[in-house]
């Protein structure tokens, strides 16, 4: 198989684009820095637009096909239901106590998952303390009801649905990830990899990384989990580019698969989506040292097919229905002071065309 990305078209948004959801015709829609539930534009020369407004920074949005509204999340500790045509907000629940890390759509759009968890000193360790409150939480999309609760080790910075619906995952700071089964509510199977978590001691003593997405393979046999590999400097973002893959089913966990030493660098990965195909997995984030920020590799043998140095962070990789486009949705930079946030326009989704062969 070969794989050739050339570059698209790139958006401006109004700040760091932090999640972006795929509505019908290949609408998106963004959630930014501001708090802002964007529009996307489909040209550059047309300004995106604002549908609703978090009270912080904006972490989720997800479409639902099923009720045709857009639910989002937030540092806010609320999910929103929005109806985008009407620019309307239509139902809101105070999902946590702390903000929402990341949330998850199921695939028919019934149900929204999000995760939440403060890191606070457990003790001499430094290990997490308890949770406070159940780190994920679901609701029925419908009724915007809490159907589960369920208990982890926080933070919890990770959350995917499968892809038949019946199961969800979610990592956590400390490179664990739990799945349960929504039909039972009960634990289905846990995973730890002690890869994606590091433990400064220079600059800073404290636990950096962890599971920062989670995909579930294309026949959900496999659960990917992305991140970076463990660095001794927490500041300095300079892990390597880390994949890995589990089997997760029949009562055995077992790592089957990771990135090849030889085609990482070094940096954070904030995001994974595999392709409509099922053969391909796109993996993006921020480029501390090396080639690339955004690559493809092949699900089958693991190797990478293709790279790009989109010159951004990437938090969100999507791709468009027909698999020819990959967006990526992030800023232009890191803002170093506070007064950088305020600067117009910094947020950017950039469009990669994606040829297969």
């Amino acid at each position: 198989m070969k794989v050739e990305l050339k570059k698209g078209a790139t958006l401006k948004m109004p700040a760091h684009c932090l999640s972006l959801a795929r509505g019908e015709s290949n609408q998106f829609y963004a959630s930014c820095f501001d708090g802002g539930i964007y529009s996307v534009p489909k040209t550059r020369w047309k300004k995106p637009v604002m549908l609703a407004e978090h009270q912080n920074y904006a972490s989720g949005v997800n479409w639902s096909p099923a009720a045709r509204h857009l639910i989002s999340a937030g540092y806010d500790g609320r999910l929103l239901w929005t109806n985008p045509d009407e620019k309307k907000i239509t139902r809101e629940v105070k999902a946590h106590d702390f903000w929402s890390w990341q949330s998850a759509i199921s695939p028919d759009g019934t149900r929204i998952a999000s995760s939440t968890g403060q890191y606070l000193c457990g003790g001499h360790k430094y290990e997490p303390a308890p949770e406070k409150e159940p780190s994920v939480k679901v609701f029925e999309v419908h009724t915007g009801k809490q159907t589960h609760a369920f208990e982890h080790v926080p933070p919890v910075e990770s959350v995917a649905f499968s892809n038949n619906g019946k199961f969800l995952a979610a990592g956590n700071l400390m490179g664990e990830v739990r799945v349960w089964d929504l039909t039972t509510g009960t634990e289905a199977a846990r995973i730890k990899t002690a890869n994606f978590t590091g433990w400064g001691i220079i600059k800073g003593h404290y636990f950096t990384g962890g599971v920062f997405a989670l995909a579930f393979s294309p026949d959900d046999s496999e659960i990917f989990l992305a991140g970076m590999g463990s660095t001794r400097d927490p500041a300095a973002g300079n892990g390597k580019q880390l994949w890995e893959r589990w089997k997760w089913q029949g009562g055995k966990v077992e790592k089957t698969g990771s990135a090849n030493d030889g085609e990482i660098g070094q940096g954070l990965m904030e995001t994974l989506a595999f392709h409509p195909g099922g053969k391909i997995f796109a993996m993006a984030g921020r480029l501390f040292k090396g080639q690339w920020n955004t690559a493809i590799f092949d699900l089958e043998t693991g190797s990478r097919l293709a790279h790009a140095d989109t010159k951004m962070r990437v938090s969100k990789a999507i791709w468009n229905e027909e698999g020819s486009r990959l967006y990526l949705a992030g800023s232009s930079g890191q803002p170093k002071e506070r007064k950088d946030l305020e600067k117009p326009d910094w947020g950017r989704i950039k469009v990669l065309e994606v040829e297969i062969s």
